[in-house]
């Protein structure tokens, strides 16, 4: 049987990320368009208003950015945007996929062993969920967003080993650039922000009901467990990626602490920033519980401190970019998959 080439994989990939990303983005335009299908009676989301309606079309907009990302790390046209262009919906959609690519399988086995439902990671994450949405809208809108996540990322390691490989297959700590390592001090300080949001989220996986109201410590469950633990092993991933980065010498290859710096970051900031924008908006009290002041304060803390690692950790990369270039060619746009005429590819 003929081997496929890595064009007709990378192909392969998009088309199942595109085919991943249909059931939500179905039902969200259909719910914007005033169908209530897979909203059960009484559920307080077909009185949701203008805030819901809005909410969802945001969530057409960010599916509908998964589409073209797939598109754009298999097309020419894609290895010729710059790079922020690519890394900022990149580092999101890490952000916002990780959290449900760990808890959601774990939620699923329980429920199948348990008899249950999964809900979703990031939630409520309680059996409350099911005065929102029928159980099969969980379980499709969330399986797809498990396969967007890994169709996702084997594209972006393909892409990301063609275009950066010299920038990220380095050492740490580059002999002739002490500028460009990670200092102790701020890998220190930052371990600790990540630290202490990923120590909330642990107490309430444990059970401990700090910071909550009475109806949400009464609807701790299995489900609540993994999705609070999901937060806390993302937090606990971006801080060991710094302290990593900070303690290698010599030969320590950068890219083991950047995968888990990229990762941790990314769902600090990004669920961070969902969550309080939904206790903000009011979308967070649909279940009739607003979100406590430290609710609101963890997520505003998280978010500030996934943008603050996220910020470092471009700023080092844009350092190590400069002397890759001043001292080794840069990469031909023969090298990017798909994009045998390109061009110079830009950083």
């Amino acid at each position: 049987m003929k081997t496929p080439t890595p064009r007709s994989a990378r192909t392969v990939l998009c088309l199942a990320a595109w085919a991943a990303c249909l059931p939500y983005l179905a039902l969200k335009t259909a719910w914007v368009s005033g169908s209530h299908i897979g909203i059960p009676e009484g559920s307080p989301l077909r009185e949701g208003g203008g805030l819901l309606a809005a909410a969802n079309a945001l969530g057409v907009l960010l599916d509908s950015c998964v589409v073209v990302l797939a598109l754009a790390l298999v097309r020419p046209w894609g290895a010729r945007l710059p790079a922020w262009l690519m890394l900022v919906p990149l580092w999101a959609a890490t952000g916002f996929l990780s959290p449900i690519l760990i808890a959601f399988p774990v939620q699923s086995l329980h429920a199948a062993v348990a008899g249950g439902g999964a809900s979703s990671a990031g939630s409520a994450g309680t059996s409350a969920e099911s005065e929102l949405l029928d159980s099969w809208v969980w379980t499709t809108v969330y399986t797809g967003f498990v396969l967007q996540a890994l169709a996702l990322g084997a594209l972006f390691v393909l892409y990301g080993r063609a275009r950066w490989r010299s920038l990220i297959d380095g050492p740490v700590r580059p002999a002739d650039r002490p500028e460009s390592a990670v200092r102790p001090s701020h890998a220190l300080l930052g371990s600790l922000g990540a630290l202490l949001p990923g120590a909330v989220h642990a107490m309430w996986a444990a059970g401990l009901g700090f910071g909550l109201d009475h109806e949400r410590r009464a609807a701790y469950d299995a489900d609540t467990v993994v999705t609070e633990a999901s937060f806390t092993v993302l937090a606990l991933l971006a801080a060991a990626g710094l302290l990593l980065a900070a303690g290698r010498r010599g030969g320590g290859r950068l890219l083991p602490p950047l995968v888990l710096v990229w990762t941790g970051s990314g769902a600090l900031a990004c669920w961070g920033g969902w969550l309080l924008l939904n206790s903000l908006a009011g979308v967070g009290g649909t279940l009739g519980k607003q979100p406590t002041a430290m609710m609101c304060a963890l997520y505003a803390g998280q978010m500030l401190v996934g943008l603050g690692i996220a910020a470092f950790g471009g700023r080092l990369l844009t350092r190590r970019a400069a002397y890759v270039r001043a001292d080794a060619p840069v990469p031909s746009a023969a090298s990017v998959p798909g994009a045998p005429h390109a061009g110079r590819l830009p950083a």
